[in-house]
């Protein structure tokens, strides 16, 4: 299977640059597995495909304000993505630009309220950093952080709680699981009612997000690990539901 496969023109126009409310009324494609037939429908039709004993897996990862701007000790603009974290204020991340931040190398975000040391550069390319501030890290990321949107979205993000599912609960993430987005409170309120199992999974959006595949064949593409929870109760019920088709 070569990456040229799955080449395909997507113009700029069709990329919604906002997102719709109330977030069940988007678009959403379906395909009958069965039979090959593509419907086009609103995402809160998803009831209709669902049915009772049913076990609908969401994934209840949080994002947090991972992307910061920053100064060099140049004076020079730079941009921190922070990917998975190791240790209270030690993280890996991604950073730009690459070829002037190697390890050893400082950044300071608003006016100096928050420092990067760049301490070892990782095997995918990226930097682990050590973060030096005054009070959380947390809390900075809140005061200074952006929400990681993807490359394709230009609007400036309004609230970041619509870059949330609405059941999302850790924090951990580098990327919303953005085909939750659309459900709302009042759509999974309806689901429970059908006597559709509600599945709570835990899997942190890492690295493979933002890393291009440069691999002729995709099989030779490196896979980056991301962290994850299933919990025993959660995998009974999947097995279950697939055990009675």
């Amino acid at each position: 299977m070569k990456t040229s496969d799955f080449l395909f023109d997507l113009p700029e126009s069709q990329i919604a640059q906002t997102p719709i409310e109330p977030r069940d009324h988007s678009r959403m494609m379906c395909i009958n597995r069965a039979t090959g037939a593509i419907s086009h429908e609103h995402f809160y039709n998803v009831i209709d495909h669902l049915q009772p004993n049913d076990a609908l897996v969401i994934n209840e990862t949080r994002v947090i304000p991972a992307r910061l701007y920053g100064e060099r000790e140049s004076g020079g603009a730079c941009e921190v993505l922070l990917l998975r974290q190791i240790g209270p204020k030690r993280w890996e991340t991604l950073v730009r630009p690459g070829r002037r931040l190697k390890p050893g190398a400082e950044v300071t975000f608003g006016g100096g309220k928050l420092v990067a040391r760049m301490l070892e550069t990782t095997d995918a390319g990226g930097r682990i950093v050590e973060f030096v501030c005054e009070g959380t890290l947390e809390a900075m990321l809140d005061e200074l952080g952006e929400m990681p949107l993807p490359p394709y979205i230009h609007e400036k993000l309004q609230d970041r709680d619509r870059y949330q599912t609405v059941y999302a609960r850790h924090d951990g993430s580098a990327a919303a699981p953005t085909a939750g987005l659309h459900f709302t409170p009042e759509l999974m309120e309806k689901i429970r009612e059908m006597g559709v199992q509600i599945v709570p999974v835990l899997l942190h959006v890492g690295l493979g997000t933002f890393r291009p595949v440069k691999a002729e064949d995709v099989e030779e593409h490196e896979m980056h690990s991301e962290y994850y929870e299933v919990t025993p109760e959660a995998a009974a019920a999947i097995n279950a539901a697939r055990a009675a088709g």
